[in-house]
């Protein structure tokens, strides 16, 4: 999965997309001017290779890609406070908040938003912080679990991200590699909670770019033990497992970008994400296609299923009714 340049689709992408190694297609902030642009740009991709899957990162609060003309979400941890001091309330408005952002999403044709964080934090950890639901894993579960619940009906595919836990070290991997020097039972009894009683209601799972050196001492995205021992061994889960993006620091401890790929995918990612580095990125494509690896039967799982029009859902009173409680939510 790679991404794009600009608000429109160049000769060069097109050429680009056509490759067979290539399977998706990331949006971020520089490829959003409008939602009426946004589709276009959407229905010039599909005209070029229809069953890429679309994915962008539309959380809320801190992480919201597209803004002009969509909801503007809160950050997660607003819900997870309103659910602590109403749970009947919270769990609904949790439920209806995925369903909202799932179905302006999906009205725009892409599959899905790499969403939601299940990572435990309120405060620690600088680049997790309130885009989680809470430091709690029981409430982190169940508010979680209600917003995965109103994704899917919308007909959107949930990403649990950053598997097995982020939120517990105060570096950002997007700029360093994290070390988190607690024992996997330590991380078991906490972290780990989230995603062991979830794994039947995500269908994908990013693993964090952080390195646990008591349990092993290989990144998790990198590593065979905490995807195949504990992801799916342990927890039993047979979804799709996303690299987070090969671009950031926290993965350059596997070296260049044909390694880190190679690394990812030994360890049993199905697909890698390379961002912000159309070099990278190709460096990418030149080592996949002296490669013979089969594409990954799991992936579709994540295209989206059914959709309205922006007219429809706007005429929704579930979708006003929405809009008017979280614009009702405090500002801190």
């Amino acid at each position: 999965m790679l991404d794009l340049e600009g608000t429109a689709l160049t000769a060069d992408e097109r050429h680009l997309l056509q490759q067979p190694q290539v399977g998706g297609v990331i949006f971020f902030a520089r490829n959003f001017e409008s939602r009426k642009q946004i589709c276009t740009l959407v229905e010039a991709v599909r005209a070029v290779r229809p069953e890429l899957l679309l994915a962008v990162d539309q959380e809320g609060g801190r992480v919201q890609r597209f803004k002009t003309g969509f909801t503007r979400l809160p950050a997660m941890q607003k819900l997870g406070d309103l659910y602590r001091s109403s749970p009947e309330q919270g769990l609904a408005l949790c439920r209806d908040a995925g369903w909202l952002m799932a179905s302006e999403i999906r009205a725009c044709g892409i599959d899905f938003s790499f969403a939601p964080v299940l990572d435990l934090d309120t405060d620690t950890c600088e680049v997790i912080a309130d885009r989680a639901f809470s430091d709690n894993p029981d409430q982190m579960v169940a508010c979680a679990g209600a917003f995965i619940e109103g994704m899917a009906q919308a007909g959107m595919a949930a990403t649990g991200k950053h598997f097995p836990g982020h939120g517990a070290v105060l570096a950002d991997s997007h700029l360093e590699t994290p070390y988190d020097d607690r024992p996997l039972d330590a991380i078991r009894a906490n972290d780990l909670i989230p995603f062991a009683r979830l794994a039947g209601s995500y269908e994908a799972v990013m693993p964090a770019h952080m390195v646990f050196p008591k349990v092993v001492p290989e990144s998790v995205g990198f590593s065979r033990f905490w995807l195949q021992e504990i992801l799916r061994g342990e927890l039993a889960f047979d979804g799709v497992i996303f690299s987070d993006d090969l671009s950031m620091k926290g993965a350059d401890v596997a070296g260049g970008y044909a390694e880190k790929a190679a690394a990812a995918l030994s360890a049993g990612c199905d697909m890698v994400l390379v961002c912000n580095c159309r070099e990278g990125a190709l460096e990418v494509l030149d080592y996949l296609q002296q490669q013979p690896l089969p594409a990954s039967d799991r992936l579709q799982r994540m295209a989206g299923k059914g959709a309205v029009d922006w007219q429809q859902l706007q005429d929704m009173p579930r979708y006003l009714s929405t809009q008017q409680q979280l614009q009702a939510l405090p500002e801190a």
